[in-house]
């Protein structure tokens, strides 16, 4: 069998589901993150409420904040990324041993899993300490298996048409939007924050029941079950990278796909003769979101509004917009946008020249507003200025992450290609851990 006989991909159903399974896989933890101000509030209330308390009027200033409510935020990211790095890490090692089924459905169970427990514990009393204990271990849980779901997905992703690992980078884009746009209808509402983060946690089980039957779904597809289990010969020619694969194939987007049911006859894999093979593309979406990360929240978030006046509720708006908001509906713009642009090519030197100029945004962030500030000048104090940086930012981060990790996998042989994925996934959580290491130098340095 060869692509010209490959099957349409009917209402893009295939397409829908893997943006769902994309959408899954990060919706959990942007939630989690939006709800950090609940987390803090349960440690800051446990201490008030405490045999320990000293006086009935406690404000929530820094240094009246018990140590494990302003270390919270430091030991988050440290559960967040160390296993986020670890086990994307194992997973480019050991996904040819656990069946693939077993990795995606079974990670998304145990992350249903830990956020039902989450939300039960919405209304149920806790001691501060073990409080503070069982909500790392929930965001080790989280995250190791995101991981690993995350890198199945585009191992998964990467025996399909290149345009296939769009629906995932995008869906994992409007997780961010999502999450971001309910932080500040909540703010808006003047909710309590029990109550939005009960509700944060129930939404989230629902987007992942959604994932799982998406997932179940997925192998009755005729488009998925031909990529997946016909053999062929794979052409070299780039018109894969096209959105009209969603479309038939024409001859010359013929292709082989690896058999899923016939271990014994996948030849021998070698994951550094594949490294050398993407290391390019490997290196280049690790250095977008080590930028990314470097200086998104760490700097951006305390960039002050220059034109508030009395009375101006954009004060209380412009991180919540400016930043987070902003940046995900255009990282999910660049997201997107490489499911009908593909420029530039897998083997063109602009890719690389492009990643690198993103370098640039860190110096333009580190003279906004940030305050405080010891050593640099602000040099673009207006709001503006601010706000097309923030623009440029996103949608290059969008945009040439998806084109790094659409043409990694397409770099290598058919039976190569799921663990082109995973080691792509490895390099880009890499890059989320080395960005959140070099944050702290970056705004020391302002």
């Amino acid at each position: 069998m060869t692509a010209t006989n490959a099957p349409r991909d009917r209402y893009n159903a295939v397409w829908i589901i893997f943006f769902i399974l994309g959408l899954g896989t990060l919706l959990p933890w942007n939630f989690f993150m939006t709800a950090t101000m609940y987390f803090t509030d349960r440690l800051t209330d446990s201490q008030k409420n405490g045999k320990h308390n000293l006086t009935a009027n406690v404000t929530v200033a820094t240094n009246d904040h018990n140590v494990l409510e302003s270390k919270f935020n430091n030991v988050m990211t440290l559960c967040a990324m160390v296993p986020l790095l670890i086990f994307t890490c194992l997973n480019s090692f050991i996904h040819q041993r656990i069946p693939q089924k077993l990795r995606i459905s079974g990670s998304l169970s145990v992350i249903l899993v830990v956020f039902l427990i989450t939300a039960v514990l919405v209304k149920v009393e806790m001691a501060p300490l073990p409080f503070f204990a069982f909500t790392m271990i929930k965001i080790i849980c989280i995250n190791s298996f995101g991981a690993i779901l995350q890198g199945s997905l585009f191992g998964l992703a990467g025996m399909l048409p290149a345009s296939y690992t769009t629906p995932i980078m995008s869906g994992q884009g409007l997780a961010g939007t999502f999450a971001a746009f309910s932080m500040i209808c909540a703010l808006a509402s003047g909710s309590k924050l029990q109550e939005s983060a009960f509700g944060y946690f129930i939404t989230a089980c629902v987007v992942i029941l959604l994932a799982i039957f998406s997932y179940l779904a997925l192998p009755k597809m005729e488009f998925f079950q031909y990529y997946s289990e016909s053999n062929g010969s794979r052409s070299s020619t780039d018109e894969e990278n096209k959105m009209d694969l969603l479309k038939p194939e024409g001859e010359a987007e013929k292709r082989p796909v690896l058999s899923l049911t016939d271990e014994e006859s996948k030849p021998a894999v070698s994951v550094l003769g594949i490294f050398k093979q993407i290391w390019v593309m490997a290196l280049s979406v690790c250095f977008v979101f080590t930028i990314t990360i470097g200086v998104f929240p760490a700097i951006t978030v305390d960039v002050k509004t220059t034109v508030v006046e009395e009375g101006n509720g954009w004060n209380t708006y412009f991180i919540p917009v400016s930043c987070f908001l902003l940046f995900n509906l255009m990282d999910w713009a660049g997201r997107s946008l490489t499911a009908v642009c593909m420029w530039p090519g897998k083997d063109s030197i602009w890719l690389p020249v492009l990643v690198i100029a993103r370098l640039v945004f860190v110096p333009l962030f580190m003279l906004c507003n940030v305050e405080p500030r010891y050593y640099l000048p602000v040099v673009f104090a207006h709001d503006a200025w601010y706000i097309v940086f923030m623009i440029l930012f996103s949608f290059s981060n969008g945009y040439l992450a998806s084109l790094c990790m659409c043409f990694g996998p397409k770099k290598v042989s058919q039976h190569e290609a799921e663990t082109a994925g995973a080691i792509m996934a490895f390099f880009l959580s890499l890059g989320l851990a080395v960005g959140a290491a070099l944050s702290f130098a970056f705004r020391a340095m302002i």
